[in-house]
């Protein structure tokens, strides 16, 4: 699931163990809705923080990849990608699940719901196409200032 980095850049990771996780993860959503689980999805969101906190060395959810890649023999990945992204994703999908979890228990099952289904959608776009909306936001914080700036000019 990993690589070793230098002492001054970023973790590396495959980038196909965060779509694993997400792929995972959807399988878990899919089943708390179905069983109307709430329980589930506090799970999924306490496994995505524990994957932006610590890093996602560390992430439940994305555990069996390493696993995976034994056993059927899956080579190194093409490239390798920083954590730090995933990582900021990760925090964004756990901040949404949690807010789902405060409805949940606060009697808003539909306010929960919404807000899991949202979480489910773009784990889908991510697992289905490789497209992590919550890493693209995360580089969206280096370019707004500047795009700012050029424009105040």
């Amino acid at each position: 699931m990993s690589a070793p980095s230098s002492a001054t850049g970023p973790r590396l990771i495959d980038p196909r163990g965060h779509r694993f996780g997400a792929a995972f993860s959807i399988v878990l959503l899919a089943l708390a809705f179905l069983l109307q689980a709430p329980v589930i999805v506090a799970f999924v969101g306490l496994a995505l923080g524990i994957s932006a906190w610590f890093g996602t060395r560390y992430s439940l959810l994305g555990r069996p990849w390493p696993i995976i890649r034994r056993v059927f023999r899956i080579g190194p990945p093409a490239e390798l990608e920083s954590e730090f992204p995933p990582r900021f994703a990760q925090a964004m999908g756990f901040t949404m699940l949690a807010l789902a979890t405060i409805a949940f228990l606060l009697g808003l099952t539909l306010l929960g719901w919404v807000l899991t289904g949202a979480v489910a959608a773009l784990q889908v776009l991510l697992a289905t196409t490789g497209y992590c909306l919550g890493c693209r936001l995360y580089f969206l914080r280096w370019y707004l200032p500047g795009l700012f700036t050029r424009l105040a000019r």
